[in-house]
């Protein structure tokens, strides 16, 4: 069945065709065999025409049934009142609360255009701060749930990172440097290290001169010079355009992040490497991770991509911060996390059981803590690892159902805990007694996450300063 602006389209290209040879919605009729009231229902897009129909049309205006479905308007007034409906039966536009303008032979395409451009600046003011704490959540908790569905993989990608290391000589071992500035230089750039960058951007792009700018000096917490660099290479091959609203934002922060990481860990290798480790009973975060000369993060992240596809291990990847609050996740193992009512876990405080929390009682943070957790949802093997940047404690967990950690070094720990949460009698219910003695007689003030009152992303690039940027731009143009 055709949308209502496929119908709209239809009719309008009817309607032209019905004009051009001079015909009235009557004499047209006649010739088709219906009503010319049938017809004006057709032309206004009310109804959906059969193809006999269209073929006793498309003859009677000596045209093709090909041409009459064309998706494209049949001149500019058409193109005008095309756009103008869909405005008008927008959700954006209902919440207004006003009456659409009805458009008739007398309206000049000149009041169209006014209208429209009325729409399309409201429309804009609307993106600039669309994203909501509350829209932003469940744009990521969507994109989080579409990439359960695809094992966290994306073949296409995958190709295109390979075929570019390839045209740059690389084969095998860690990436270096001197190589992303060859991948750099084939697509047309230069790569350029300042210490100016505004503060809002981890890169900028000049496409003009053919420059990319990188800070002089990696940012804490595992963004690499040479992950920033592949980034910012990746919005050009990936071909992305100025998002449309937060979602496509967040799909395209994930495009780049996972082209560099196909970059740095390149999959035909990285599966041979972790092929071989489960064939020896040893996976490891901290192997992979000195492979390939990336962050623990990177690594550990790498495999959720990797390991469901390619080594049929289901597996959970967390970031939790030292509060307990999950800055980031993946699962796909079923193991049972804290979500809020739109779904998303980012922001939630992990069960103090899990190791991704009891970790950071650990002294040495040179290696991995091993532990398997007894949940409501089964037993879960985990694999930890702590760190800390400017901003406070943070943990790296990767961990698998009890039947696969069979697979990783680590099995045979002894630690163990148990989880009944989200019961909150597990870990977020007071001590009874403790509760008794202190009911009324305290008042903690709270400690609120600053992402809380961090302004939204706004202008043409999501979450950056537009005009410290073009400003950066004009100081850097003719160096």
């Amino acid at each position: 069945m055709a949308s209502s602006f496929e119908l709209t389209t239809l009719g309008h290209r009817i309607r032209h065709h019905r004009l051009a040879r001079g015909y009235t919605l009557d004499e047209l009729g006649a010739l088709v065999g219906v009503a010319g009231s049938q017809l004006s229902l057709i032309e206004n897009g009310k109804r959906e025409p059969k193809l006999s129909l269209l073929q006793e049309i498309a003859r009677a205006t000596e045209t093709e049934v090909t041409e009459l479905l064309s998706r494209e308007p049949p001149n500019r007034r058409a193109a005008l009142e095309i756009e103008l409906e869909r405005a008008q039966t927008s959700p954006f536009f209902h919440q207004l609360g006003i009456p659409p303008v009805k458009v008739t032979k007398g309206t000049s395409d000149e009041t169209i255009e006014a209208v429209l451009g009325l729409h399309r600046e409201l429309l804009r003011r609307e993106r600039a701060t669309i994203a909501s704490p509350e829209e932003a959540r469940r744009a990521n908790t969507e994109l989080r749930l579409r990439m359960r569905e695809t094992a966290n993989h994306l073949p296409e990608i995958e190709r295109l990172a390979e075929k570019q290391l390839k045209a740059a000589g690389h084969s095998t071992g860690a990436l270096t440097h001197r190589t992303v500035s060859i991948m750099a230089e084939q697509l047309g750039f230069e790569l350029i290290y300042v210490a100016d960058l505004p503060h809002s951007a981890r890169s900028v792009t000049d496409l003009e001169h053919g420059r990319i700018y990188l800070p002089p000096a990696s940012i804490p917490g595992g963004h690499g010079l040479r992950s920033m660099a592949l980034q910012a290479m990746a919005h050009r091959l990936l071909g992305h355009r100025p998002p449309t609203d937060y979602a496509d934002f967040l799909q395209q922060r994930l495009e780049i992040n996972y082209y560099a990481a196909c970059c740095l860990m390149p999959e035909t290798s990285a599966v041979a490497f972790l092929a071989q480790a489960k064939k020896d009973r040893n996976l490891a975060v901290e192997d992979f991770r000195d492979a390939f000369g990336v962050t623990h993060e990177a690594a550990a992240m790498r495999m959720t991509n990797l390991m469901t596809t390619h080594l049929g291990i289901h597996l959970h990847f967390l970031r939790v911060d030292g509060d307990g609050a999950i800055s980031r996740v993946y699962e796909n193992d079923g193991l049972p996390l804290p979500t809020d009512v739109t779904g998303s876990v980012e922001g939630q405080v992990v069960c103090k059981k899990f190791s991704a929390r009891s970790a950071f009682a650990e002294h040495n943070r040179t290696t991995e803590h091993y532990q398997y957790t007894d949940t409501p949802a089964g037993t879960f093997w985990c694999s930890t690892q702590t760190g800390s940047t400017s901003d406070g404690d943070f943990s790296i967990t990767v961990g698998v159902p009890f039947d696969d950690a069979r697979w990783f070094r680590g099995r045979d720990t002894a630690k163990r805990g148990v989880s009944h949460c989200p019961d909150e009698s597990c870990c977020r219910r007071p001590d009874a007694e403790a509760a008794e003695r202190w009911q009324g007689k305290a008042w903690p003030s709270a400690r609120v996450h600053r992402h809380m009152f961090s302004p939204l992303p706004r202008g043409m690039f999501p979450g950056v300063d537009d005009a410290e940027v073009f400003a950066f731009l004009d100081r850097h143009a003719d160096g």
